[in-house]
């Protein structure tokens, strides 16, 4: 499977990898003192999880396949662990988002905005966990349609078991109070654990954002 890294920005990639390292360190400590972590909670797939699959399903949801015209939004590198209730990481599971294109449209056929969808936009992507739990995706900050507030759809699954499905959200967003699945979220921990902080990249000159979302599940399935 690939694994995108930056190759014209060396600084940006060694401080994601730091990033990913810290975050491991802080949920070994974690581990080491709790009972059990808390678990991600679930939310609907939605009726838009992609009918027909792009061609090009890697974690760069920015450039599809070779073209050289890249996608159309905020960049923004989202990274995290996957990890039991234990804080054990979970190797070897599939990380898959999907979202909305910055027109507001998906990449699935029955969307009825999807006649707008930008053909330079994934729109979809996959990432394989490696020994620490960890994930890594380049796509766009999401943007909000009618009736959504701005979220990521995240799908994880190991061998033929779907673990969890839910969404990401942005920290701070106007749209999320407004958000009937958003608002299903009781516990403000549940929300907590669902909505990211989209953070200016330090050095950036295209104003590239960055968002962090571990995902915790109840057991280490089996392979």
């Amino acid at each position: 499977m690939h694994r995108f890294e930056s190759i014209d920005r060396p600084t940006h990639r060694r401080a994601f990898l730091g990033s990913l390292a810290l975050g491991a360190s802080a949920f070994a400590a974690r581990g080491a003192f709790a009972d059990e972590l808390m678990r991600t909670p679930s939310q609907t797939e939605g009726p838009f999880y992609p009918d027909k699959l792009p061609l090009d399903t890697d974690n760069d949801l920015i450039v599809v396949n070779d073209n050289l015209t890249s996608a159309v939004g905020e960049i923004t590198h989202l990274t995290g662990r996957l990890l039991d209730s234990k804080g054990e990481p979970i190797r070897n599971a599939l990380i898959e988002i999907w979202q909305v294109d910055a027109n507001g449209a998906y990449l699935h056929t029955k969307d009825p905005a999807h006649g707008k969808f930008n053909a330079n936009f994934q729109g979809f992507g996959r990432f394989l966990t490696g020994s620490t739990g960890e994930y890594y995706f380049r796509t766009i900050k999401p943007v909000a349609y009618t009736g959504r507030a701005p979220h990521i759809h995240v799908k994880v699954r190991k061998g033929r078991k779907e673990l969890l499905t839910t969404q990401f959200y942005i920290k701070g967003s106007p749209e999320n109070e407004r958000d009937g699945i958003y608002k299903s979220l009781r516990d403000p921990k549940d929300r907590d654990a669902l909505t990211l902080a989209f953070t200016p990249v330090e050095g950036s000159k295209i104003g590239e954002l960055s968002a962090r979302g571990d995902l915790v599940i109840g057991v280490t399935p089996e392979a």
